[in-house]
């Protein structure tokens, strides 16, 4: 039922300069592997094959990599270095890429819009790379993938975060219906501080109903002037139906400095060195 996934990777990456100057924040590896290709991974274990990319200017390495690379296969082909580029080969062998550009940055919302013409009149999911999820037994797009065969609405993954930090996310509201599940009744896009109405923040994983295009057609700029998909949710929740998830696993905040080295020490401890 859920076919596509959309990869906003159009921002400028910002926090990451001078790094992200040349390189864009999505190419930015953790270990040895760029934080998009993790996000395409997850996807493809959620059952979902056609990966739909908002880019923008100086973003062409994210096209270059989930190609072939000829000169670079010649070179390593017999080689203990062949090894490495398994997991690219698989999704190269699985996955479809098509690509869109953003040609303004106006926002989440704005970027989403962008996407429509690669996604069509479809449920889709949404996955920001700079948000890396691990769960090792079933990752989060796969959990939320089943939950939407349940609900067959929007879905937004949530996590708790301290008061401090509410101010930095998208805060949701509403009514509990079990452990992991919140009916959305209202959610906020970055309040400030001592104002948020709870402290459930959004991630950078999302399940969409098409119906999302329209509202964000209507939806006037809001936070920071920029389209915000809080926004428009927020609009569906009030009209519809939207769930929010507290999924399980582990998230970083690879957009941030200390969030990006905190993954890259998961990583090479847990993943990567068991490896060999």
């Amino acid at each position: 039922m859920i076919n596509k996934c959309l990869f906003p990777a159009a921002g400028y990456g910002t926090r990451f300069l001078p790094a992200t100057k040349a390189m864009p924040k999505e190419m930015m590896p953790i270990v040895n592997k760029p934080l998009m290709e993790y996000g395409v991974e997850e996807a493809l274990q959620a059952g979902i094959a056609d990966m739909c990319v908002v880019t923008g200017r100086g973003k062409n390495a994210i096209l270059d990599h989930f190609d072939m690379n000829f000169e670079l296969e010649h070179q390593i082909a017999g080689t203990n270095r062949e090894a490495l580029l398994a997991d690219i080969r698989f999704i190269l062998d699985h996955a479809n890429f098509s690509y869109v550009r953003q040609r303004e940055m106006k926002g989440l919302g704005h970027a989403i819009l962008t996407g429509r013409s690669l996604v069509g009149e479809n449920p889709f999911a949404v996955v920001l790379a700079d948000d890396l999820c691990i769960a090792p037994e079933q990752g989060v797009l796969s959990q939320m993938v089943g939950l939407y065969r349940q609900f067959r609405c929007s879905i937004v993954a949530v996590e708790e975060v301290p008061e401090s930090e509410t101010h930095k996310y998208g805060i949701i509201s509403g009514k509990t219906l079990s452990e992991r599940i919140v009916k959305v009744e209202d959610m906020v896009e970055k309040p400030d501080l001592g104002t948020a109405p709870g402290n459930l923040a959004i991630i950078g994983r999302y399940i969409l109903t098409p119906d999302i295009f329209d509202i964000l057609e209507q939806t006037e700029p809001g936070k920071n002037g920029e389209i915000q998909l809080t926004d428009a949710l927020r609009h569906q929740a009030s009209t519809g139906c939207v769930i929010a998830y507290r999924f399980k696993g582990r998230r970083f905040d690879c957009g941030a400095v200390e969030g990006f080295m905190a993954a890259t020490n998961f990583c090479y401890e847990n993943i990567y060195k068991n490896c060999g």
